[in-house]
């Protein structure tokens, strides 16, 4: 033992049995047994060193019981603290204890204590045999268990025996014989995307292997021979693909309580799993855009439509702003509609569609929004595909839906599938009241509410303390209306948009430009708000409607407009004009009259005889055939007189 004398107080307050809990009984029955004799002195008592003095009692004159819960108690604490640094001849004897199961360390535990206990009895002066009997009918083991523990830590440096009490399941066994071109194949024909059973590779193992004359083992040991070889994430890889894959690596955890309410949006967009009859008639799953605020988690706004087009995208997107206000980053995914160039068109790291230097900016940068994009189908990144999981769950069964549900895949359609379709109104109030419920509960687990508070209660109490951009009163028709690329007729002062004919006087400044057009999609008969390349406003233009070809009330309307504006043009042209013709005329200093030249040289004009001279005659055209003729019949009689 590491200890040899304990104080009369220690062994009183250690209460072992056989011995007094109590100090002064100690003293009575060490007296009793002779423990105290004077010539005992240094072999069963010794005179305790330090303040108040006393004596001490050897552990070899206790009772054996005592001795016995001594030394296990001592060995208890030993093992405690027996993991020490793993030094170079010990090292992999510890790396397989700590990839042990928790059963097995808990064994070679119970190991370790046994035989510490039995070498500080050893220790103490206590025989083996002794030791052994005494710890044996403590622990229950047999004396030959004991025996074998301890040969098994026999020559090994006592802060390494937990590792080599280590039980090694199929120690000492030999591993099955396997070629391994068999267990190449096995392994190929197991790793494929169909994912057969091990059952099945094995049959056909067993018939490839009887024509090439492997030898192979049995089926069990194949299979753990491969779970034990083969990596986890590799089995993932090649039998359901890489998103599988992914997900046994340990995810990244971002805090999202480095923003303030407002600062950071995240939008997507979700098909619903309810069938919807349009005002047209026409049913289809609708497919709903929403924007979730990346700090609270509160949604803020959201549109339907039947696809995602750029329009519901930016209507959802000005429903949030009208609303709370302009976010400062939007994190969105690539696709067509939301990295169109009516939203971002501009951003720096926009990667889909051309970019061209005449593109316009987008309303989102014309906002002042910074565009992130992120990976589509990214739950950490969008952590609004969340709340998607929550509707599709919950609010997608509502019983307002009931025959309309369609379920999210065709193995999990209803037996009621495809027997009614709610109308929009009914689907719009439905999930209204649905998202007002989802940002009101209360309890939520996020980082920001702490298990007690709802989404809306963080956002409201973050807007309160936080600056908020708000839109003005000339950003507003920004996100309300689309935008479109429109070029202005050449001549006057008009363009059309789908089909529609719209004019304003402000475009005759703008004959054959481009200018970008903000519109109502609902409402195409009000005016349209028209801005160049650049973002600036140039004015409203409203609607020309064609008129009947026989309307004289409407041509004489249109003559009183057009009366009008011309008025109007007049009037400007005289601002501008401020002198007349004949005042511009007499402003025009008289030109210097030029002196003519004289000349110097003079050649004196001798002139020709006046003769007529002979000319040859044309002859007509007519002469010329009438001699051709003449000559072809004369060739033709002496043909005919030689024949």
């Amino acid at each position: 033992m590491n200890r040899q004398f304990y104080g009369l107080q220690e062994l009183a307050d250690l209460a072992l049995p056989g011995l007094a809990s109590a100090k002064k009984n100690v003293w009575k029955k060490a007296q009793r047994q002779g423990w105290l004799s004077p010539n005992q002195k240094g072999i069963t008592w010794r005179e305790r060193q330090g303040r108040g003095g006393g004596i001490e009692l050897a552990v070899s004159c206790l009772p054996r019981p005592a001795q016995l819960a001594l030394a296990m108690r001592e060995a208890r604490a030993a093992t405690k603290d027996n993991t020490p640094g793993k030094t170079e001849d010990f090292g992999e004897l510890w790396q397989a204890y700590s990839q042990a199961s928790a059963a097995n360390k808990e064994r070679a535990q119970m190991k370790l204590q046994a035989v510490t206990a039995i070498a500080l009895l050893r220790e103490g002066g206590t025989p083996v045999r002794q030791s052994l009997e005494m710890i044996a009918q403590e622990t229950g083991r047999s004396v030959a268990t004991l025996k074998r523990w301890r040969q098994q830590v026999h020559n090994v440096p006592r802060p390494h025996w937990l590792p080599c009490l280590l039980r090694v399941a199929g120690s000492g066994g030999v591993e099955a014989v396997c070629d391994a071109d068999a267990f190449a194949f096995y392994v190929a024909d197991y790793l494929r995307p169909e994912k057969p059973d091990h059952a099945a590779c094995y049959r056909r193992l067993k018939a490839v292997a009887a024509v090439k004359g492997w030898v192979i083992p049995t089926a069990i040991t194949l299979r753990r021979r491969l779970q034990r070889e083969v990596p986890r994430e590799v089995v993932l890889l090649r039998r359901e693909g890489l998103d599988a894959a992914k997900r046994v690596v340990p995810v990244q955890e971002r805090d999202r309580a480095v923003f303030h309410a407002l600062e950071a949006v995240n939008a997507d967009g979700h098909r619903w799993d309810v069938m919807v009859r349009w005002p047209d008639g026409t049913t289809s799953r609708p497919l709903m855009v929403a924007w979730q605020d990346l700090y609270s988690g509160m949604i803020l706004g959201w549109a339907v439509d039947k696809t995602e087009t750029t329009d519901v995208i930016q209507l959802s997107y000005g429903r949030m702003v009208e609303r709370y206000g302009i976010p400062a980053h939007a994190y969105l995914d690539n696709g067509r509609a939301f990295a169109s160039k009516r939203m971002t068109g501009g951003a720096k790291t926009r990667f889909r569609f051309k970019h061209k230097v005449g593109d316009p900016v987008g309303v989102m940068g014309l906002l002042g929004t910074e565009v992130h994009f992120v990976q589509p189908y990214s739950g950490q990144s969008k952590p609004i595909e969340r709340a998607w999981r929550d509707f599709a769950r919950d609010t997608a069964k509502h019983p307002a839906f009931a025959g309309a549900y369609t379920g999210n895949t065709t193995a999990t359609k209803p037996s009621n599938y495809g027997e009614a379709a709610v109308p929009l109104s009914t689907f719009i109030e439905v999930v209204g009241q649905a998202i007002d419920e989802h940002n009101a509960r209360e309890g939520r687990r996020s980082t920001v509410c702490g298990g007690v508070k709802s989404f809306r209660q963080v956002f409201e109490e973050s807007c309160a303390v936080s600056p908020i951009t708000k839109p003005t009163h000339a950003q507003r028709h920004l996100w309300l209306l689309a935008a479109e690329n429109v070029a202005v007729n050449q001549r006057e002062g008009s363009f059309r948009l789908f089909g529609a004919r719209y004019a304003a006087a402000f475009l005759s400044q703008h004959l054959g430009s481009k200018v970008v057009v903000r519109f109502d999609p609902d409402n195409l008969a009000q005016a349209v708000h028209v801005y160049d390349l650049q973002g600036h406003h140039l004015g409203d233009a409203g609607l020309v409607s064609q008129i009947a070809f026989n309307s004289t009330t409407e041509a004489r309307a249109h003559a009183r407009r057009q009366k009008a504006h011309l008025k109007l043009v007049k009037s400007r042209a005289r601002d501008f004009v401020e002198h007349t013709p004949a005042e511009i005329a007499a402003m025009l200093p008289s030109a210097p009259q030029q002196p003519h030249p004289e000349s110097t040289v003079v050649r004196p004009l001798r002139p020709r005889a006046l003769t007529v001279q002979k000319q040859n005659p044309t002859p007509f055209m007519e002469d010329e055939e009438a001699d051709t003729r003449r000559d072809a019949r004369i060739f033709h009689l002496l043909r005919a007189a030689q024949g």
